[in-house]
């Protein structure tokens, strides 16, 4: 026991965390938009690992980062644009596309990475960090949170921007009606369609970007089926988080710290399953989901598509 003690474990160990919360943070955070517009996106696991195969590749040929997460940006959004056409246009169930989706991009992701890389299983060289000045000379914490790569500082930047998006702004406004009132906002004279669009392809944006961060910084490689049900997780924290990016950030963290659990129950020399400590976050979130689920907020028209000239 004495070896979680140590400062150096405990560095690791919120490093750790952080690994595990900021793509989950992103994925949620967009998927909060799209939810927030009524459109349930449940292909965002599949946003993940098309941007987590992208990212990877371009990071891999160009040696860029940068490069890696605008390819995996890009990646996203054209996936969310095919959920867009069939769902928002043509009307399609968006359970139905959603699972889809999912399913054909991790089935393509995997085949594409085993036709290029089955022989040679690249890895990535590691990403520079940024270190705050002062801060990252805390002891433990300095290090783990102050010294890192700058899409974890833009991650958690996101979240009192989208608060300040949902509440003071006509796009918060625009957003909420699409989901609860799309014939009073199509009345106002915005597009429901293009605001539920916008939004989506904001999710695909994000989400592609959360998968991104797997690839290329916390695993420093791609492995197909690698989200392993994030993207799931993030729906929930969506739905829970009651149109509040906060509470996703506090979701997000407690996830990664449950799932980090592991690592710690190994050092310590605790005889628990691997297998065994891997489900604890998802056991969490079941618990969670059967105290919580009734306070939930999801909007009135989530998942059914509008068409002009209804009153829904």
């Amino acid at each position: 026991m004495d070896a979680l003690l140590t400062s150096s474990f405990l560095t690791a160990f919120l490093s750790g965390i952080l690994m595990v919360c900021i793509p989950l943070l992103l994925a949620s955070l967009g998927e909060q938009i799209s939810e927030k517009a009524g459109v349930l996106n449940l292909g965002l696991e599949g946003m993940m690992l098309g941007g987590a195969y992208t990212g990877f590749v371009c990071t891999f040929y160009t040696g860029s980062v940068w490069l890696g997460f605008l390819s995996s940006i890009a990646a996203g959004c054209l996936i969310s644009l095919l959920m867009a056409i069939l769902c928002i246009y043509l009307c399609l169930n968006q359970v139905v596309i959603g699972i889809a989706i999912l399913f054909a991009f991790q089935g393509l992701t995997a085949l594409l990475f085993y036709a290029d890389f089955r022989t040679t299983y690249p890895r990535l060289e590691g990403a520079n960090t940024i270190e705050i000045p002062v801060l990252a000379e805390l002891p433990i914490v300095g290090q783990s949170l102050f010294n890192q790569q700058p899409l974890v500082y833009v991650a958690f930047i996101l979240v009192p921007c989208f608060a300040w998006l949902y509440a003071k702004t006509n796009i918060g406004i625009n957003l909420q009606a699409a989901g609860d009132r799309p014939a009073a906002l199509d009345a106002s004279g915005v597009s429901v369609h293009l605001t539920r669009t916008y939004a989506l392809l904001t999710t695909g944006a994000l989400a592609g970007l959360g998968g991104a961060f797997m690839a290329e910084i916390s695993a420093g490689t791609f492995v197909p089926f690698m989200t392993k049900g994030l993207g799931f997780i993030a729906i929930v924290l969506a739905m829970l988080a009651r149109g509040r990016p906060v509470w996703i950030l506090i979701g997000a963290l407690f996830f990664g710290f449950a799932l980090s659990l592991s690592t710690a129950f190994q050092v310590a020399g605790i005889p628990v399953p691997t297998d065994a400590a891997e489900m604890l976050p998802f056991i969490v979130v079941l618990m969670v989901l059967v105290l919580f689920c009734r306070r939930s907020y999801l909007p009135t028209m989530l998942a059914q598509p509008y068409r002009r000239g209804t009153f829904a």
